[in-house]
């Protein structure tokens, strides 16, 4: 393997704050979960620190820098809903570079119970009583409520699970 010239490896260190996931791994957004491992596995064994082993110190933790960087946004994006949120916070223009796995996770839960519990002030009410009417045994309140619900939030994934849930048991 060709070692990176120390010029190469010293300006992208200063750089990478301002490289987001897509542009480290030299990736277009719409690039597929095969391109996405195929850069990193690349990018990877350019910077891993075990082939840099024959460069001096500084420039061997530099590489270190850049190859964590690198796992990092390899991390975020082969992983379908922890690239979701990545693009989410992107496309927000907050200027967000790098995304930690732990705020990944966050955005996921808070989507996930948006959708378990209604995105709407009426969907959330409507559940809301489907949920009490579950827990008093009234399934055909439950229904009628979820069924309401529905009505403001149609493309409720989980409204509709549960409604067909209940559906089956009555």
């Amino acid at each position: 393997m060709e070692s990176l010239p120390s010029l190469e490896i010293r300006a992208l260190v200063k750089i990478i704050d301002e490289l987001d996931y897509y542009q480290l791994l030299h990736l277009e957004p719409e690039a597929t979960q095969s391109e996405v491992k195929k850069a990193y596995f690349q990018t990877s064994r350019t910077f891993h620190p075990d082939a840099n082993r024959h460069l001096e110190a500084g420039l061997r933790d530099e590489c270190a820098q850049i190859s964590k960087r690198v796992t990092e946004a390899y991390c975020v994006l082969r992983d379908p809903r922890r690239r979701a949120a990545y693009d989410d916070q992107r496309r927000s223009g907050d200027g967000a570079r790098r995304m930690q796995l732990a705020e990944a996770r966050a955005s996921h839960a808070k989507k996930d119970s948006e959708e378990r519990q209604g995105k709407t002030p009426q969907g959330r009410q409507f559940y809301q009583k489907a949920a009490a009417a579950i827990d008093r045994g009234d399934t055909a309140g439950a229904i009628n409520h979820l069924q309401m619900a529905l009505t403001f939030e149609s493309g409720n994934s989980y409204f509709k699970e549960l409604l067909a849930e209940l559906k089956t048991r009555s």
